[in-house]
């Protein structure tokens, strides 16, 4: 576009009138994208993930959301788009130009939080990986993880592998390979679990996505206290649990890491055993759901829900502890103490329910670089009926966001309000390190 300003003074009022007179230019087409900055990346890896294609419009909505979409894969430290005149004035080059960080970690260290208390592990992942290129094993844009971690009231060991453009297709495929203990649910017995989960997942549109799940996994619930209740006790044992799930994920936020702007929804269908096999027959199905507003000096209000149902099917049955649903601690009704919130046994151990109801507002706000001040309120509640209303707990409170090179930390301190079938143990710090997705 050329715009030329036409001045007529007015020297009687001492103004002056100004015309723009526009003159809008001809659409280019992109007639080859050029890469430059991939020293490890494949360039296949960062085509596959451009909004354009060479002999499209030079469309710079699509263009920016090409950007995006390169920054989400978190390969780069850098990376701008900008177009480059060619012999035809009608016909640009798109140059991509990223600057590479490292995506390989190593790490090892001891760790604490409010739900599994002290731990220590040994982590190493690639986000940025290569199955076939041997030594460095980087470079194709597939996940791996391995991470060994043991701690007071929990183990856990987990292979993971995500390749997202499956046989050149936009289908991810992958697999967990897992083993873990854990003590933490409750103080009168063990859960032990392992397994393996294998998961694809399709794109429709830059926003929405599915995916199909299937999980077989051996659960065990171990060192049940001989004088727990006669619910807890007849879990004791063994099971097999063998599961397909749907799911269902529309997502516009910003940015995955720090979101300002856009929203989350995500809706899924399990069912269990049944035509599976397994041990364990049941179905569920949940909704979570989260929108982002960015008001000024960089202000950030949430709102979050979620709605989940489970319950048995087929021949007359229960559904197991280790599927039922708990609330309170660091992930959602954060003013009570981790599944504090729902139905008890006799002995006033939580046994969780058939339904669950959750919502948080929270706002954040800049403090320092790397430090976000918070204020939520969070209220929910768990029920043994599938659907039903139940007393709801509330909470209200503060906290903090760092945003560490190790990944960013949560530290929040919230007060019950109204304790509805919770019990009210007083205000509760809550910590958490890591991403919620």
């Amino acid at each position: 576009v050329s715009a030329r300003p036409d001045i007529v003074p007015n020297t009687a009022a001492a103004t002056m009138d100004v015309t723009y007179l526009i003159s809008e230019g001809g659409q280019s087409t992109i007639e080859k994208i050029v890469i430059q900055g991939n020293n490890k990346t494949r360039d296949k890896v960062i085509r596959r993930e451009l909004a354009v294609a060479p002999g499209d419009v030079y469309n710079s909505i699509r263009v920016e959301a090409s950007r995006k979409r390169l920054e989400n894969l978190n390969y780069f430290e850098k990376v701008e788009i900008s177009p480059q005149d060619t012999v035809a004035a009608e016909r640009k080059n798109m140059v991509v130009d990223v600057l590479e960080k490292r995506t390989g970690q190593f790490s090892f260290g001891a760790g604490f939080s409010s739900i599994d208390s002290l731990l220590g592990f040994v982590e190493v992942s690639q986000a940025n990986f290569d199955l076939f290129n041997w030594p460095s094993f980087t470079g194709a844009g597939q996940r791996m993880r391995l991470r060994l971690q043991h701690g007071v009231r929990r183990q856990d060991y987990v292979l993971s592998f995500v390749e997202p453009w499956f046989m050149d297709q936009r289908i991810s495929f992958g697999f967990d390979l897992f083993y873990r203990e854990s003590s933490y649910f409750s103080s009168v017995f063990d859960e032990t679990r392992f397994g393996t989960a294998i998961k694809f997942g399709k794109s429709f549109n830059p926003f929405l996505a599915g995916r199909a799940v299937y999980r077989f996994e051996s659960i065990g619930i171990n060192n049940v206290d001989p004088n727990a209740s006669p619910q807890i006790l007849l879990e004791a044992g063994t099971r097999t649990r063998s599961a397909v799930e749907l799911g269902l994920t529309h997502d516009t936020r910003d940015n995955f890491f720090l979101t300002r702007t856009g929203h989350k929804v995500d809706g899924f269908v399990e069912l269990a055993g049944g035509p599976f096999l397994g041990g364990t027959d049941l179905w569920r199905v949940g909704i979570d759901a989260s929108q982002f507003f960015h008001l000024g000096s960089d202000v950030i209000v949430q709102f979050q829900g979620s709605l989940q149902a489970v319950d048995s099917y087929g021949k007359p049955g229960r559904v197991p502890i280790f599927d039922r649903l708990f609330a309170g601690g660091a992930n959602n009704l954060r003013g009570f103490r981790y599944r504090d919130v729902g139905p008890r046994d006799e002995n006033n151990e939580p046994i969780g329910g058939r339904s669950l109801a959750l919502g948080t507002a929270e706002l954040t706000f800049p403090i320092v670089d790397r430090v976000r001040g918070a204020v939520f309120t969070d209220a929910g509640f768990v029920s043994e009926g599938v659907f039903s209303t139940a007393s709801p707990s509330v909470d209200v409170g503060i906290g903090v966001r760092l945003n560490l090179p190790i990944g960013p930390l949560r530290l929040d301190y919230g007060i019950p309000v109204v304790t509805g079938d919770a019990v009210n143990s007083g205000g509760q710090f809550q910590l958490n390190v890591g991403y919620q997705f």
